[in-house]
């Protein structure tokens, strides 16, 4: 997911995006718990976007 994709959505829609990221996330560490995951870079790639996500909610309400 790229950032200007984000920038387009109101705060609602980050809202509900950042919330799915986040059980995305619970669910690849349970994965690696249990020794499920093989590409662990997935998980990486999670983080990133929750990062981009909670980047552009700020950015919206400094405005």
């Amino acid at each position: 997911m790229k950032a200007t994709e984000l920038r387009g959505k109101d705060q609602d829609a980050l809202k509900k995006e950042l919330n799915e990221l986040l059980k995305a996330q619970f669910g690849l560490r349970m994965q690696i718990a249990t020794q499920q995951l093989n590409n662990t870079a997935q998980l990486k790639k999670v983080r990133r976007d929750i990062a981009r996500v909670k980047t552009v909610m700020n950015v919206k309400d400094a405005k």
